[in-house]
């Protein structure tokens, strides 16, 4: 087996509604209109070629499970989010890379992630 990429994320939120508004108002990503009726509420979300598959059920505790988003400039975005009144980590380097931590409504943790610009 040789993957070829990622095609989606799946994250169980309490709230489908107010999960889509966070996740197109805040942080930008765009609603499908293709999900089919998969018997259980949920949306499907565009971020930047790939997927994230909001789904309506029980939020699991938060031990370490994430998923990134990859941005061009994190510390711009880290503004952006604080002025929208978002709790969001510092930014973090990781070898090259920086990357900052925030939570969504319903608490699952959300990585931002800017490929260069954290020390070699």
């Amino acid at each position: 087996m040789e993957p070829t990429g990622v095609h989606h994320v799946s994250i169980n939120v309490d709230d489908v509604g107010t999960a889509v508004d966070f996740y197109t108002t805040v942080l930008g990503l765009r609603l499908r209109t293709d999900r089919p009726d998969l018997g259980v509420g949920g949306a499907w979300l565009d971020a930047g070629g790939q997927q994230v598959h909001l789904i309506e059920a029980v939020v699991p505790d938060n031990r370490g499970q994430h998923f990134a988003l990859r941005v061009d400039d994190l510390g711009a975005v880290i503004g952006e989010l604080r002025d929208r009144g978002v709790a969001v980590s510092d930014p973090i380097p990781v070898g090259t890379n920086l990357q900052a931590f925030l939570d969504d409504p319903a608490g699952n943790a959300v990585e931002l992630h800017q490929v260069g610009g954290g020390a070699s």
